[in-house]
């Protein structure tokens, strides 16, 4: 049997990150790929003594089906969190999600129909924009520069096309390029996107990861009416991603209307995971786990750049990030990097080409991002140094 797949899949590829894995077969390959957090900030000691413990005390509390809003104590204290932060509003609500890709999957699918547009960051994280493009969105790319969006560009889009719905944005260390939007454009933003009536998805994995400069308020904390913004936050990159607990804050309606799209998609985020956290919030001091992660990824940070400084070529340019996972490189020179990791896999060094972080996925692009989180010093280092080689070929 020959199956029709639907028109959706036109416009979707897998995750070229995750194919790239698949070609690593080889432990030696240094891989500055990936966007996993390090395992030296996972606190694997304590979720076992806590799985262990729960498991006895409630066993049918985490292996029974539960509510698809989420663990009412989990909701709670993630909850209060979003008040200190003045993101929870007034006539908001919370959402447990898996991962805090499902929340913007929930949201873009409770608003966009078949070529209604969605408004993104040039270069933006690929789950996102395969998402859109499940859902059969158009897509329209504004320009990222060092401090966020171009404002200007963004206005002149939104006028130009009224079938924009949302506005994707990653404005705190965004994926790829590890750049913040400064407070400035978080403003006008907000203000663009109430006049052209536009929901704002505002993602945020890596916002509790600063390690250096001043914190910049989120944009939904910006929204005093509480009706533009969908935010969508994670414990994956602060706690674990095998955990699979994400959250989505926004007005009642919106909430409302995620809650009824998950119970049809999931029913619920995992049980036990959510208890888990929980739990481990309950006993433990989350902001000094928070100081562990952000020294982690500063030393780590710190050294590859260091490294780059070093040994790069003078053509090419790069991001330094306050905090996140990822360092964003341009070649400044006519150059298809999609080409030239498959030359880096060679030598055992792998990074993401520019070219997957584009609303068009065949853009010839001279950009990559670089991942520090997850490889030791040493690989660092070593890395840094055949990439750099590579690249004086050029």
């Amino acid at each position: 049997m020959e199956i029709n797949f639907a028109n959706r899949m036109d416009g979707v590829k897998g995750s070229a990150i995750r194919e790239m894995f698949k070609l690593m077969g080889d432990p030696s390959i240094i891989s500055f790929a990936g966007g996993n957090p390090s395992p030296d900030t996972f606190p694997a000691d304590k979720l076992k003594e806590i799985a262990a413990r729960v498991l006895v005390d409630s066993p049918a509390k985490c292996l029974q089906y539960s509510v698809t809003e989420g663990y009412a104590p989990l909701v709670n204290k993630v909850s209060q969190r979003l008040k200190k932060q003045n993101i929870l509003k007034e006539g908001d609500k919370v959402i447990i999600t898996t991962g805090g890709q499902q929340g913007i999957d929930l949201g873009t699918k409770a608003v966009i129909n078949p070529d209604d547009g969605i408004a993104c960051e040039v270069p933006s994280f690929i789950g996102a924009l395969n998402c859109f493009r499940t859902y059969e969105a158009k897509l329209y790319g504004i320009t990222l520069e060092e401090d966020g969006l171009n404002t200007k560009e963004l206005e002149k889009t939104l006028e130009e096309n009224k079938n924009i719905k949302i506005l994707y944005i990653i404005p705190t260390f965004q994926n790829p390029m590890g750049v913040t939007t400064s407070l400035e454009k978080r403003i006008e933003i907000l203000r663009i996107c109430k006049k052209h009536n536009v929901l704002i998805i505002e993602d945020n994995p890596y916002g509790e990861l600063r390690f250096s400069g001043e914190d910049v308020p989120t944009i939904k904390s910006l929204d005093e009416d509480g009706d533009t913004v969908l935010y969508c936050g994670s414990f994956s990159k602060v706690l674990s991603p095998g955990l699979r607990i994400g959250f989505a804050c926004a007005n009642e309606k919106l909430i409302e209307k995620m809650v009824v799209l998950k119970q049809v998609n999931d029913v619920h985020t995992n049980i036990f995971s959510q208890i888990l956290a929980d739990e481990w919030l309950e006993k433990y001091d989350f902001e000094e786990h928070l100081d562990l992660c952000k020294n982690v990824y500063k030393k780590k940070c710190s050294l590859m750049l260091k490294t780059m400084d070093e040994e790069f070529p003078s053509f090419v340019t790069y991001t330094r990030p306050e905090g996140g996972l990822f360092i964003y490189c341009t070649i400044n020179k006519d150059i298809d990097t999609k080409e030239l990791v498959i030359e880096s896999i060679k030598r055992k060094v792998a990074f993401v080409p520019g070219c997957n972080f584009m609303t068009d996925v065949d853009e010839k692009t001279s950009s990559f991002r670089l991942n520090y989180s997850t490889m030791d010093d040493e690989s660092i280092v070593k890395g840094i140094k055949i990439l750099a080689e590579l690249l004086k070929t050029l």
